[in-house]
């Protein structure tokens, strides 16, 4: 057993991926900012200073307050703190988990729908191929943030009062309504291509169930473009949750991500207090850029043609 896991680990080390990776200061610089991300954010509960969103510990005595150094900042607070005296290095934290969860959520609802009508319309063809395609073009039609404010927008009117569950399932189902569209072209694209194969032909000559053949053959080798798609959609989708959050309709008050902080901020920033505003936009800035360059090392490692 000690063998084969020595094996298995020195087969992974020699690898392309793994060579590419290393030999990559950009990937690995984003994916240390990614991973320091998601770990200050999902680790929130334990390694942040303060609990921002317990009223009880609230102290508007200490509001407004600029970074620890500053002359007139305290060290309990090291980035300062809002107009309701909220440490903004917490804020920051619980904020950004709010954030990743909403886009990894609605990348993962694009990634199975599109990726499902994807391999239909291009395997099956005909009539459904056309339906599913007039689909995507109407959806293609409507500016993304658009349809995201007008579902999450009517979602508000019908459950005013929703629960916070409800409320992230509404902003996540409009990120995701038009999202679904570039995994489904791409997929579709590429089983068009794979379904004249002959391994594809031989599998349909032996009776195996076309559901089957687009399951086990057709879908391991169209994943490659959607796995690059799904890295870029993940900062898009952050972007899209931070935008509708600062315009007021994304998520819930008394569960303020990245947009919200930016949009509470933003009312002082005229009047000196930049830091409420400045701290999460950089931390939103921070995980947008670490995937979007790992989404192009990605990229470029799984495109044959730069092999």
């Amino acid at each position: 057993m000690t063998v084969a896991t020595t094996a298995v680990r020195g087969g992974w080390r020699d690898s392309e991926v793994w060579h590419s990776f290393t030999g990559s200061p950009a990937a690995m610089g984003a994916a240390f900012v990614f991973v320091a991300c998601l770990i200050a954010a999902f680790g929130a509960p334990w390694i942040a200073p303060h609990n921002p969103f317990d009223l009880a510990s609230l102290d508007l005595m200490s509001s407004r307050l600029p970074p620890a150094w500053s002359p007139e900042g305290q060290r309990q607070y090291p980035l300062g703190t809002d107009d309701q005296g909220r440490d903004i290095l917490s804020a920051v934290m619980y904020g950004a988990r709010i954030s990743l969860l909403v886009g990894l959520a609605s990348v993962l609802l694009s990634l199975v729908v599109g990726v499902g009508l994807g391999l239909l319309a291009g395997f099956v063809g005909g009539r459904t191929d056309a339906l599913i395609m007039r689909i995507c073009d109407v959806m293609l039609s409507f500016p993304s943030i658009l349809v995201a404010l007008l579902i999450d927008g009517v979602g508000k009117a019908l459950w005013p009062n929703a629960h916070d569950l409800l409320a992230f399932s509404v902003l996540v189902l409009a990120i995701s309504l038009t999202g679904w569209v570039q995994y489904a072209r791409t997929v579709r694209g590429s089983t068009m291509v794979e379904r004249q194969k002959d391994y594809v032909q031989a599998a349909r000559v032996i009776g195996v169930t076309p559901l089957r053949i687009m399951r086990r053959h057709v879908l391991p080798n169209v994943l490659g473009p959607v796995l690059v798609l799904a890295t870029v959609q993940v900062a898009t989708a952050i972007i899209t949750e931070a935008t509708l959050s600062f315009l007021g309709v994304g998520v819930p008050p008394t569960s303020p991500s990245l947009g919200t902080l930016i949009r509470t901020g933003n009312d002082f920033l005229f009047s000196g207090e930049w830091w409420i505003t400045v701290f999460p936009g950089a931390m939103l800035v921070l995980i947008a850029l670490s995937v979007n360059l790992l989404g192009d090392w990605l990229r470029d490692v799984l495109n044959p043609r730069l092999r």
